[in-house]
């Protein structure tokens, strides 16, 4: 990576959505109901033969925490009630039970999912109640990728070998710096050698993918900190490794208001975190998969984007392809057919709905068909760092520099810069144009007219 102009940084401190889909979830509306939602499980229960249905993809959140982290801007309920998990698991029953009957029992699935919160706030019984229920009502498959969310404070060896006997192959780790001082900042104190042994133990039982995350733009972060960090984690070796920039908006998350504003690294200590990781990283041999994520050249992640086959959704890269994805719990977020949709965010409404007897999705959207050109663009944008005009034309019967005569245009600024290159067949991210490939997905998005929307997200850099 070539080095980034200070000129560049600061035009390019901005704003801008992660695209973890297209269109993003704050364009969601409340128009869009259950009603809606179980239309398009309905047309995925009748609208294909059963022996050609693509599998499904679940996740399933869990929002309790006993603690919380300052940085977090994540739906969780922070609780050392343990008893408020029989409840929830409760409810999550007739939610599974609900979509049973919209979608038929035994539906494949290739992947899950937990998230959170803390998943492991829930102990090996309610983790074992909660698996048998999925699997009652899901077949399955053997090879699929089934992951969980771990706090390493509340974890053993003897819990993570329950959680390989329940099927898990796939952990991620939250491990955002192994620096004392910023760990004190934001609350969330766990020594490295807690984690160089869990993962210790992880490899022993097997598991075929261990994940780690990092986060860089916490507060007491200065760039020679996160070397020793990212030191740390090469030497510790994940097969994959997210590594995200820390979003600091306050007036939308309160925990984060604990956080002292005047301790967090300026935008030149950011990019420069993040020019650091990638090169640690790269000279440890990891592939750099995308904006975020990094895996070993044989785990699945790196392979897919290899050979073409790497997707984007609400977890971020993912091997799976564009699948029906159903989520389970409170304000967890899924995508069936062409419609995204989001359960209610509070406990309260979410049980009340279910008490109900009724699916709690309070809000989604019906995507249009510009909405699926613009999403097949802005994906291979950030998934394969490239577009071909060919291709987008085919599948969608348009004139690619026609029907984006405007996105063309900003992109031959972005081109001046040299950010993405411009050829007759399609647009190509360059090297330094992948610090900033939010902002080249951002000229295809359509919703992002004026400041103040673009004001909602965190910043790309």
């Amino acid at each position: 990576m070539s080095a980034v102009s200070p000129d560049l940084l600061q035009r390019f401190d901005i704003p801008g959505p992660r695209y973890t889909s297209y269109p993003t979830a704050d364009r969601f509306v409340e128009a869009f109901g259950a009603d809606d939602y179980i239309q398009a499980l309905k047309q995925r229960r009748t609208g294909m033969a059963k022996a050609m249905a693509m599998p499904l993809s679940l996740y399933v959140h869990i929002p309790f925490c006993e603690s919380l982290c300052y940085y977090c801007a994540c739906n969780k309920i922070i609780t050392k009630h343990h008893s408020r998990a029989e409840e929830y698991l409760r409810y999550l029953s007739r939610e599974i039970d609900l979509h049973v009957a919209h979608v038929g029992k035994g539906q494949v699935v290739s992947q899950l999912h937990l998230g959170g919160g803390s998943p492991t706030f829930l102990n090996d019984a309610e983790l074992r109640e909660m698996m048998a229920m999925l699997r009652r009502s899901f077949t399955f498959t053997p090879g699929g990728e089934y992951s969980i969310e771990i706090d390493p404070r509340t974890v053993d060896a003897t819990r993570l070998a329950n959680l390989a006997e329940l099927g898990f192959n796939r952990l991620s780790f939250g491990v955002q710096d192994f620096d004392p001082a910023v760990q004190k900042a934001v609350h969330r104190i766990q020594p490295a050698e807690q984690v160089f042994a869990l993962m210790a133990t992880a490899r022993s039982l097997g598991f075929e993918s261990v994940n780690v995350d990092l986060i860089y733009g916490l507060p007491m972060q200065t760039p020679e900190s996160f070397d020793r960090t990212l030191a740390q984690v090469v030497e510790l070796k994940p097969d994959r490794i997210a590594l995200y920039a820390y979003a600091h908006l306050p007036e939308r998350f309160k925990p984060q208001r604990r956080i002292i504003t005047a301790e967090l690294p300026n935008g030149a200590s950011k990019v420069s975190m993040l020019s650091r990781s990638l090169s640690a990283f790269l000279d440890a041999g990891y592939v750099y998969v995308g904006m975020d994520h990094f895996a070993l050249p044989d785990d699945a992640l790196a392979v897919a984007k290899r050979q073409g086959r790497l997707h984007r959704n609400f977890q971020g890269y993912s091997t799976q392809p564009d699948c029906d994805l159903i989520a389970l719990g409170v304000s967890s977020i899924g995508r069936v057919g062409a419609t995204y949709s989001q359960n209610a965010k509070t406990l309260a409404d979410y049980y009340d709905l279910l008490d109900q007897g009724r699916l709690p999705v309070v809000r989604g959207l019906a995507v249009s068909r510009d909405d699926l050109v613009r999403r097949a663009v802005i994906m291979a944008v950030m998934c394969q760092g490239q577009v071909q005009f060919e291709a987008v034309e085919l599948a969608y019967l348009i004139d690619f520099k026609s029907y984006f005569g405007a996105e063309m245009n900003a992109l031959a600024d972005l081109a001046k810069q040299g950010l993405v290159e411009l050829s007759d067949t399609g647009i190509q991210v360059t090297a330094d144009g992948w610090f900033f490939v939010r902002a080249i997905a951002m000229v295809f998005d359509r919703y992002l007219q004026t400041d103040r929307t673009r004001a909602k997200f965190s910043k790309i850099i």
